[in-house]
């Protein structure tokens, strides 16, 4: 499913998209582009609303810390891991397989 393009999401950035009744957070890391379901696994609230560094995602709300590659959890108070989705790039278009 296309959900963005590249110009939208550029390095060090988030970019909350929808796919179909799915929410997911790109994070773009140096070029490569990642995406996770945009709920955090402590909480339930958006990780788009967070910090991306390196590739890391900082939850706002109560500083859970996520890899981007994985959607593993590697900071408290998270400990279950986020989905996270395949991507295509295609020229200058974002591709997400759910």
């Amino acid at each position: 499913v296309k959900i963005a393009d590249l110009s939208e999401c550029p390095p060090g950035n988030l970019l909350e998209v929808e796919a179909g009744r799915e929410r997911i957070v790109l994070a773009n890391v140096d070029g490569d582009v990642y995406a996770l379901q945009n709920r955090c696994s402590h909480q339930d609230l958006p990780l788009s609303d967070g910090e991306l560094e390196g590739d890391r995602l900082e939850c706002l709300y109560h500083g859970a810390r996520f890899d981007v590659c994985t959607g593993k959890a590697v900071g408290l108070p998270a400990i279950k891991p986020v989905p996270s989705y395949d991507v295509q790039i295609r020229g200058q278009e974002i591709f997400v397989q759910i």
